[in-house]
This record gives C-alpha cells, structure tokens and sequence, in this order.
C-alpha cells in the first residue's frame, strides 16, 4: 500500500518534534543540492565549498537530535543550535550556526511557539546572524536572511506554520535574485550569493516537510559522522591499555542539579586535572563542551552527571589511533618541530591551516605546533580549532586561517576557548608562511608576537593559478571554461591556455611595482617539470634581478602558488 503523508502545513504552533523534522528536511534538501550552491562560487574555479560547509554546519545540528530525550521546542532547538555551532565550517557555516542560535533565544524556554513568537525568534536570528560579522556585507546570506524575516513578519499572527514558512521562503527567494544588484562582484561573475542560495534550499526542505513531499535522503552519509574506522587488531585480548580514553561529552547542565546560569566549567577542568590530560571544557548557554584523554573514563561521567546529563558520550582507544599518532609525530620531528601533548606549557603555540603534504612540511619546518588539515573545499570546522588549540598545551596560541573563508570559524573557536588565543587574520597561504618564516622566537612577551606576526604580512601578496570551470568576464579579464586563470585576492588578473603561461603572466602582475624582491612558488599535483622549467626561462630572461624558490607544495586546485614579498 502507498504510504501516505500528513500534511503539516495548516498546524497553528510549532513543537520540537516538528522542528527537529523539518530541521533533518532541511539539511537533506540542502545536501541534494549542496553541488549547486558550490558551483556558484565567484571566482571560476573548481574551489566552491560554500555548499559543503552549511552542509556539514547543519548536519552538525541534525547530528547532535541523535541523542536526545527532551522533545521540548527549547530542548530541540538549543541541542541542534550546539551542534550547529561545533560543526561550523566556513564563513557561511559560522553565519549559519549563528542565525539558529539566535533563534534558539526566541524559543528558550518554550514547549511549543505560536506565530507571532516564530516570526519574532527569526528576527532574533537575523540580529544574532548580523553581529557575528565585523563589518557585514548586503548582497550575502545575511541580506537573505534579513528580508525573508521580514516578508514572514507581514504574516497574520492567525496564519499556520506552513503559511509562514511560505513567506519566509518566498521572501528569501526573491532576496537571493536581487544580491547581484547589491554585490557588484556577483553581478560581474553572473551568480546569485551562494550562501543565499544554501540558506534557501534548507528552508524550502522546511516547506516541503509540511507539505509532506518526500525529500530525498538516500545520501545517509551526510548524517553520519565523518572518520574512517579504527583499526581493531591495535588492541588485543593480550593488550595492555597506555594511552588511556580520548572521552568527549556534551553535558547538558541541570537545574534540578546546579545553578546553570552560575555555573563555571572551572569546576569541571580541576577535577579533570586528577584524572587525565588534554583537558578542554568550555561552556555555551546551559552546555558544556568537554575533552579529556584518561584512563579512567568511568569517573568522568560519573563526576560531570553531578552537574547534569548528557546529550552526546565518545570514548575511543587511544591505542587504536595510536600508529597514526605516532607518525604525526614522527613527520614532525623530521621537520623540526615538536608536538608535546603532556607536561608543562610552553610559552607560544603557532597553529597553521594548510593542505597539501609539502606545504605542511614546511610550515611544520618554520616552526608551526599543529598543522590544521585544510584549505579551499576543505573548511575545517570550529571544534576542529579548538582540538587544535588544547593539542598545541601553550600559555598563548597563535593561529594562522590562512584563508578568508576560515577566519571567522578561528575567531568563534578562540572566543570559545578557555586561553590566550589570538588569530592572525592571513587570508592566504603567502601570509601565514612568511609572517612565520619572519618570526624571532627571542621575543619576551605575546603582544611583541602579535605585533611581529601581522606586521610581517602587509606587504605580502599571493597569486593564485587553476583551472577555470566556465566562461566569465571579470576585471576586464576575458575568461573561456578550461583555460587557466592567475588572480590575487578577489582581482582576477590573467587568463592563459596553459598553467606554467598563466603563472608567468601572473608573476609579471606581481612584479610590476618594483616593490618585490623574492618569489616562493608551491606547485601543486598538477604542476609540470616542464611548466616549472618555463616559469624559470621567463624569470631569468624578464626578471633576472628577483630570487625564485619552488618547492613542492602538493596542494590540489591550484598548480601554482606564488608568494611574492
């Protein structure tokens, strides 16, 4: 027999077992079409993620449901706004995790919602959404945000949940088609914003869920978490446990248990002192994030349900991933640096983003802890920071994003982080490697550090090479699908039919002041020997005067990197 769907649009409030339906619609309509947000990237190149990482921001929030008993709105929503924000990756993705929580704020505390309380915890999501961003932009995901809130507001407070949501995607649709006109750079590249674009398809999963269509979720990936898995043979019946349990938990403090307004994770982290090392916890509302490695994991819980109960529970053999560990650190002892994850805290930690196995290595040479795995179409997320930063066991952490899109994902982590974290804004790989490279690790306190570190990437610039994926006119610059293109920051620059052309091309743009003396070049996977003897050729016969270095950066996307300084 057809089964046959309820219709939930013409119900007048909405509880958390409907919200948490619509939220896993939402992220599955967002996911069927996460390819299309990617593709509307601005620059024409095969780097667009901004699809993947709302993707995996909200799956991040659908992920954390898994867990939960208390199917209260409050309940629901504070749970999937938590995961949200620990999964955010990206600039979209931290904008995101924002806008839900602060409509969590218009929920809190609440069983269910009429109308007139959803369009007012939407437009609490779009203040929340708008402060997240130093210096916001119209013509993005927060223009859309903003004016299909406001097209629900001019809902009447009898209408039905479907009739809202209605309006709010009809409102954000119409939104997205008028950023070019806000965004100059959208209506140069031909693209509506991106992040708009993924904040509406999650949205229309919502009205589809009420409409009761079928949404396709056959993708069950997107919901699971990420990871391979562990090799069992690592630990056998005749084993002996070393390393202890890496224990994560998402404690949910109680007022039955505690004063959770009151209450300091301090409590926890002395505690946790006792019993094992890598402590983290840091506390967000009424939750409490925790990561401890111990031998004893049965007295964490035991200790932390005095406070509350817990949402999400991880305990993993850290003998099991012990074999990779051991090659990390053994890879970065072969580059000169250290990873110390017990003992006393030294003094200054440098965290770098960066993909490619090359460009790692020497990082790791210049002296960086913690190497995050990442980049373009790779956004690593904010719990990803913040292993990160209790990995790094300093007094004062420095963090190089190394990329525009990740920056905002830094800040909220370091905000979270119980420390001294300061996050260097390097918008590119150039940055973060020469204010590193220009280091003096003399230097007495954090605030010289800080100092030297964002002095030293001023007058740095970085050229980009790879592949374009469509035609385009930007910048002047006539651009045909399958040619190669040479842009720096958001300026496209050159448009070449081979790689090593566009490079050279490219160099000469960087050159063309007279200000640089040094070039380093990373090739990437699909540089050529014979591309890289070209680039040589033109500098020796066009720029004689100026130092070159290559080194083999094994990044993906880009054939080449061009750091000029």
């Amino acid at each position: 027999m057809e089964q046959t769907h309820i219709s939930k649009y013409d119900t007048e409030t909405l509880d958390g077992a409907l919200f948490a339906e619509l939220l896993r619609a939402g992220a599955a309509n967002l996911l069927a079409n996460k390819d299309e947000v990617n593709d509307l990237n601005v620059f024409p190149v095969p780097d667009g993620d901004t699809g993947d990482n709302m993707g995996m921001t909200v799956r991040g929030g659908v992920a954390a449901l898994d867990n939960i008993t208390e199917y209260s709105l409050s309940d629901v929503s504070e749970t999937a706004a938590q995961g949200m924000l620990l999964g955010a990756r990206g600039n979209s993705g931290v904008i995101l995790s924002q806008f839900f929580a602060g409509i969590v704020s218009g929920f809190k505390g609440l069983e269910k919602a009429d109308i007139s309380v959803i369009k007012n915890a939407l437009n609490l999501g779009v203040k929340r959404a708008y402060s997240a961003v130093m210096k916001p932009t119209e013509g993005t995901i927060l223009t859309v945000a903003k004016e299909g809130a406001e097209s629900a507001k001019n809902i009447s407070d009898n209408a039905t949940v479907g009739e809202l949501v209605d309006a709010l995607v009809s409102g954000m649709k119409e939104s997205l088609s008028h950023t070019p006109e806000k965004l100059p750079i959208l209506a140069e590249a031909g693209v509506v914003d991106s992040g708009g674009a993924g904040l509406v398809y999650i949205f229309e999963g919502f009205l589809e869920a009420l409409k009761g269509e079928e949404i396709n979720t056959t993708q069950s990936s997107f919901f699971a978490a990420a990871g391979s898995s562990p090799d069992l043979s690592a630990f056998g019946p005749d084993s002996e446990m070393t390393y202890g349990y890496c224990t994560e938990l998402l404690l949910r403090l109680q007022n039955r248990k505690v004063d959770v307004e009151a209450f300091e994770p301090s409590v926890i982290t002395e505690f946790l002192e006792t019993v094992g090392d890598s402590i983290v916890a840091f506390k967000t509302d009424s939750a409490v994030k925790i990561h401890v490695h111990t031998l004893t994991p049965e007295k964490v819980l035991e200790f932390c349900r005095r406070f509350g109960e817990f949402l999400t529970v991880k305990i993993e053999n850290m003998s099991l991933q012990h074999s990779e560990l051991n090659a990390e650190v053994q890879n970065s002892k072969k580059a000169g640096s250290a990873i110390d994850r017990s003992g006393e805290k030294k003094k200054f930690g440098f965290i770098e983003v960066a993909s490619g196995n090359g460009i790692k290595k020497t990082l790791r040479d210049l002296g960086a802890d913690i190497i995050v795995d990442g980049g373009q179409t790779n956004n690593p997320a904010i719990s990803d920071f913040i292993d990160a930063f209790n990995s790094a066991n300093a007094e004062h952490i420095f963090v190089f994003p190394n990329n525009g899109n990740i920056i905002m994902a830094a800040k909220a982590a370091a905000e979270m982080y119980d420390g001294d974290v300061r996050v260097i804004e390097s918008r590119d790989l150039g940055a973060g490697y020469v204010a590193l490279s220009s280091l003096d690790p003399s230097a007495a306190d954090a605030d010289t550090v800080e100092s030297m570190l964002n002095d030293a990437m001023v007058d740095v610039d970085t050229g980009l090479v790879s592949v374009a994926i469509r035609d385009a006119e930007m910048n002047g610059v006539s651009i045909k699908e399958g040619s190669y293109i040479g842009f720096v920051g958001k300026t496209m620059l050159v448009c070449e039919e081979n790689a090593a052309d566009a490079a050279c091309r490219l160099i000469d743009k960087l050159l063309e002041n007279g200000e640089k003396y040094m070039l380093t070049v990373f090739t990437g996977q699909d540089a050529t020997q014979n591309g890289i003897s070209a680039i040589e050729k033109h500098m020796e016969s066009a720029h004689s005067g100026i130092e070159i270095y290559f080194a083999d950066g094994g990044q993906d996307v880009y054939p080449y990197i061009i750091i000029a300084e």
